[in-house]
């Protein structure tokens, strides 16, 4: 194979991590952008390596029984909703199979089996939370190029895949409640009617600059405005727009960012009008999410995975429980109402504050949240100070857990482990590490993110000398 060949006729044989199809030519393995299991399509190669090559679909000569058309005329050009040409059908099936794939060939230790994917009640209009980008020089397609039209190139939206510097202008997004819509579209429109300037990513100039919405399902609804020159005027204009245009925002909120990064967890939150924060309830918890929160960005599901997590841990009542990356406390919250003592950890000051207000808020004094990097925290000495756990449960970042944590854990021994993951590659390599005196007793695949390749997934392990 050569970079730029096409070869015809490439069957798609699965679809794996990063949402690519999988085909085989002459035993090398060929990774296809947006091909589906099924699919026999003409691919054109885009990259060659020693072990395998990528390529992309020039056309489709039989789809995949799972192939439909994009719903969303972005597609292709923004960076999410990779899986848009799949049905929902086929992408639960495709993440189930992801799960397995990276348990059977990664982890190569025993389970049970895979329990069907919880898939979402709702798969469009399900993300509480949204960040945009002001460009000061839109993308523009090859379609668009070759008209000879112009074309406004002050955009508010998303990145192109791959491009650091290129944004598309977004008209509708199917991912938020479609207020969502109306705030950013309307923002848009005044700055353009205004003559604001909007940030150039390249010379790192301009007034606009990053644009965040959230919202709950309680209908609370929170703007974080960010720009990158103080103007108190031009602020000002914005503010007062988005107040009377959009009264449903409860919590309206401006950050400076002069910097040269984006983000915001150095910046001081300005909040203009209403609250400092939302609440979301979820199960009969409040959580207080502040602009700087890490909060599940879909609560209608983060609803059924709570309550899966805690079904699986089997919770009695009398347990320590243990929350490794507990962030806002989200999960360790949710199990303090059912079990004897909650002890989390989380690297984000700003994160654990909002634990400990979580905590007042709900009226649970059976919750200790500690600041740190858990592989730092997480000792055999914090362990004999803070009591043994009955129960783990740990949901690190993409990367998993620190090798450190690991040594920790074969030490310490917690009877039950419940382990989620946005990532099964590294909880499989992380399984395989405990597998020697850990059984996995159950595995759910959890899907928190449709019309994308990304897939949660809970694991129950527990002590084999227990068993």
């Amino acid at each position: 194979m050569k970079r730029g060949e096409i070869l015809a006729d490439v069957a798609i044989e699965t679809a794996v991590a990063e949402g690519k199809g999988l085909a085989r030519i002459e035993g090398k393995v060929l990774f296809v952008k947006n091909g589906l299991p099924g699919d026999i399509a003409n691919v054109k190669i885009t990259n060659v390596k020693k072990d395998f090559a990528e390529g992309e679909i020039e056309s489709v000569i039989s789809p995949s029984s799972y192939r439909q058309a994009p719903f969303c005329a972005h597609f292709g050009l923004c960076g999410g909703c990779k899986w848009q040409q799949a049905t929902y059908e086929g992408q639960l099936h495709f993440k189930q199979n992801i799960v397995k794939e990276a348990f059977d060939r990664i982890g190569k230790f025993e389970y049970p089996g895979l329990e069907p994917i919880l898939g979402a009640p709702s798969a469009t209009y399900y993300r509480n939370k949204m960040e945009y980008t002001f460009s000061a020089k839109g993308w523009l397609t090859w379609d668009q190029i070759n008209s000879g039209d112009e074309f406004e190139r002050r955009v508010l939206g998303f990145h192109v895949p791959g491009g650091f510097a290129s944004v598309i202008n977004i008209d509708k997004c199917y991912l938020q409640d479609q207020r969502a819509d109306d705030i950013r579209n309307g923002l848009h429109k005044l700055a353009i009617e205004r003559d604001f300037s909007f940030y150039n990513l390249r010379d790192k100039k301009g007034f606009l600059r990053n644009l965040i919405i959230r919202n709950t399902s309680i209908n609370e609804w929170m703007v974080v405005l960010v720009v990158a020159e103080n103007d108190a005027a031009n602020i000002n204009a914005c503010m007062e727009f988005l107040d009377n245009g959009f009264p449903f925002i409860t919590s309206l909120n401006y950050v400076i960012n002069p910097k040269m990064n984006d983000t915001i967890y150095d910046l001081k939150v300005i909040n203009y009008k209403g609250k400092d924060h939302i609440i979301e309830n979820l199960n009969g918890v409040n959580y207080k999410i502040s602009p700087k929160s890490f909060f599940q960005t879909n609560s209608e599901q983060a609803r059924f995975l709570y309550s899966k997590a805690m079904e699986m841990a089997e919770i009695s009542g009398n347990e320590t429980v243990y929350d490794l990356y507990t962030g806002t406390g989200s999960i360790a919250l949710y199990f303090a109402t059912k079990c004897k003592k909650v002890v989390g950890i989380e690297q984000i000051a700003e994160a654990i504050e909002d634990a400990k207000e979580n905590a007042i808020l709900n009226n649970l004094d059976n919750a200790d949240f500690y600041v740190g990097n858990v592989e730092d925290m997480f000792t055999t000495d914090f362990i004999a100070k803070n009591g043994a756990p009955d129960i783990l449960v740990t949901d690190p970042p993409r990367a998993g857990m620190h090798p450190r944590v690991i040594e920790v854990l074969r030490v310490a021994q917690p009877p039950r482990i419940v382990y989620i993951s946005c990532n099964p590659v590294t909880q499989a390599r992380d399984i395989a590490l405990l597998s020697d005196i850990y059984a996995v007793k159950k595995v759910l695949p959890v899907d928190m993110f449709p019309q994308t390749f990304h897939v949660e997934n809970i694991a129950v392990l527990e002590l084999k000398n227990t068993l």
